[in-house]
């Protein structure tokens, strides 16, 4: 039988005080019974029983914020005993619109007390657990995923995702770790790694009902995800998914997620993905394997040497490439997966109903065509709600940059000055050629022939090499509707990269003429 928290704080009194008697000191009593020492002050200096009854009744009686609410309180727990004080709380605010705004650790000691008072203990699931034989040698491994984040060297914080595998006889673990969240085929990829770790195949491997694994389960019926299937068939161990919210059925895994997080990835740094699965295989050698475990204290690494010759023998799998699914292209030349949007080549978008095949290879997400051309690829990311942009994407690149020239040339009135101003652009900006030709095939298309015409023979005359140049040239040509005056100098606004009315401005001059020469 529990005791109630009156005999515990009770029992506590005087235990403290037994402890004094025998000559230890405040200090040390708070250390030895995990209290503060002001508590243990306060305890010494009740020395009578009767005082310290009385104070303990005192509190038990105080005034409770939420006394009007207890005839409630009762009646819901009468009738619905396994209820919760967090779904109390929003009775509590749903049936009374007055009710005060109190802390939820308020709602939570009220229900307790309660509780007590009354006589209305929480009913748990009373479902029977018992020990369980160790599984012979070579029978079943336990697979379970675990997430952690983890700091690197700037200050931020990045996941990890992890796989892990533990032999149920001997306790030899494995673990793989991801930069994004594992799939069916990753995850089958890391069930070769692991059984080429071990050595050895076992009969069963335990799982959750993961979605990983599972598409659904119907009262019983599980539907695998069909590229999990396959590797499954092909590898040819059984399959044993545990029950909703039933860890104890893989508690030596369940330990294991533990264990890395705590032993192995508290604490420490994320440099890269890479390093870190270095790090943990040289982790698994002289600690995670090696040390004695705390149940069986047997080392894994020497029962696993016993273990070995149970499992079935181990032979690599070519598995079969991953199925290629078809997506929907976006407007903006993007395709969107799970979650995150992944740039396109330009004009990879030919209208509506435009689709790509997308397949995940080794942590990539390749992107081909209807005829299974590979377009691009991405590395894939964490989480939801990134974009993630390759800027060479931008570029046309079904013209080349010849072709570009040409019918740039082609759009104006003066070829061969249209020659001259490529030819200086080459000069200046040879990086950024077919940029700056894609921005004057889109300026010479939008403006009047005569505009462009003066536009070229203005930036003749003043050696103008730049597309954007061109461009508030002839935005200013075609609002004004006038020739400039090649004599004027144009000067742009840097805020909205336009030619103000006062740019073709001329001041007025004397002539040399009207000075006295000595």
């Amino acid at each position: 039988m529990s005791l109630t928290p009156y005999l515990s704080k009770l029992m506590t009194y005087h235990e403290v005080h037994h402890l004094s008697r025998q000559g230890f000191s405040i200090r040390w009593i708070s250390n030895y019974l995990g209290l503060n020492w002001r508590t243990v002050k306060r305890l010494l200096s009740m020395g009578d029983d009767r005082q310290y009854e009385r104070y303990l009744e005192s509190c038990s009686e105080k005034d409770r914020i939420l006394a009007p609410y207890e005839d409630f309180v009762r009646s819901r727990l009468e009738q619905y005993p396994e209820t919760s004080a967090a779904q109390l709380h929003d009775w509590l605010k749903e049936h009374y619109a007055d009710f005060p705004a109190v802390t939820s650790r308020t709602v939570y000691n009220f229900v307790h007390w309660v509780r007590q008072r009354y006589n209305l203990p929480l009913r748990e699931d009373a479902r029977a657990c018992e020990l369980v034989e160790e599984t012979p040698y070579g029978a079943q491994a336990q697979v379970d995923f675990g997430v952690y984040s983890l700091r690197t060297s700037r200050g931020d914080r990045v996941k990890v995702f992890f796989f892990t595998l533990v032999l149920s006889r001997s306790r030899y673990k494995y673990v793989y770790f991801s930069r994004v969240p594992f799939t069916a085929q990753s995850a089958s990829d890391a069930h070769e790694l692991a059984f080429a770790f071990m050595g050895g195949v076992t009969d069963t491997v335990v799982y959750d009902q993961d979605r990983v694994f599972l598409v659904d389960e119907n009262h019983g019926d599980l539907l695998l995800t069909e590229t999990f299937r396959s590797y499954a068939t092909l590898r040819g161990f059984k399959l044993h998914f545990c029950r909703k919210a039933d860890p104890q059925s893989k508690g030596k895994v369940e330990s294991v997620v533990k264990y890395v997080k705590r032993n192995f990835l508290y604490n420490r740094t994320f440099t890269d993905i890479d390093l870190l699965n270095a790090e943990a295989a040289a982790w698994l050698h002289r600690t995670a394997n090696d040390l004695p475990h705390s149940f069986t204290q047997k080392r894994p690494v020497l029962e696993w040497e016993t273990e070995k010759p149970f499992l079935r023998s181990f032979h690599p799998l070519s598995l079969p490439a991953p199925q290629a699914v078809a997506y929907t292209v976006r407007k903006d030349n993007s395709v969107s997966y799970k979650g995150n949007l992944y740039s396109l080549p330009y004009q990879t978008y030919q209208g509506r109903g435009t689709k790509v095949l997308l397949a995940v290879r080794d942590n990539q997400l390749v992107v081909s065509d209807q005829q299974q051309k590979e377009i691009c690829r991405h590395t894939l990311v964490a989480g939801v709600g990134q974009k993630v942009i390759n800027h060479d994407h931008r570029r046309d690149k079904n013209r080349g940059i010849a072709e570009l020239e040409e019918r740039f040339c082609a759009m104006t009135p003066e070829p061969a000055i249209a020659r001259e101003l490529i030819a200086l652009i080459r000069r200046d900006k040879p990086r950024y050629v077919r940029d700056q030709l894609l921005l004057l095939i889109q300026t010479a298309g939008a403006a009047p022939a005569e505009v462009v015409r003066e536009a070229l023979l203005f930036c003749q005359q003043k050696r103008i090499a730049g597309a954007a140049d061109f461009k508030a040239v002839v935005d200013h040509f075609s609002r004004t509707g006038e020739q400039a005056d090649t004599g004027a100098v144009l000067s742009r606004n840097p805020l909205n990269n336009q030619l103000p009315d006062q740019a073709l401005i001329q001041p007025l001059t004397s002539s040399i003429n009207d000075y006295n020469l000595f």
